[in-house]
């Protein structure tokens, strides 16, 4: 094989599965969130009720909702 100084060799890295490219995250960036509540209840104190803690299994992301 003759090599050119100018040319490159040029490597193919193979595509990426629709499973590997959405590891678990595709429900959670469609809003469609696994939410577990947290054990631990928190008083508010600006409302002045109970708020329960939600976080999501999958992502981390937390939400508070007043019960």
């Amino acid at each position: 094989m003759y090599n050119h100084p100018t040319m490159s060799n040029i490597v193919q890295f193979p595509d990426r599965t629709a499973k590997a490219r959405n590891q678990g995250d595709t429900l959670c960036r469609r809003g469609f969130h696994k939410w577990v509540i947290d054990k631990q209840p928190v008083f508010d104190t600006k409302a002045g009720q109970l708020v329960t803690t939600q976080r999501c299994s999958r992502c981390g992301k937390t939400e508070t909702r007043s019960t």
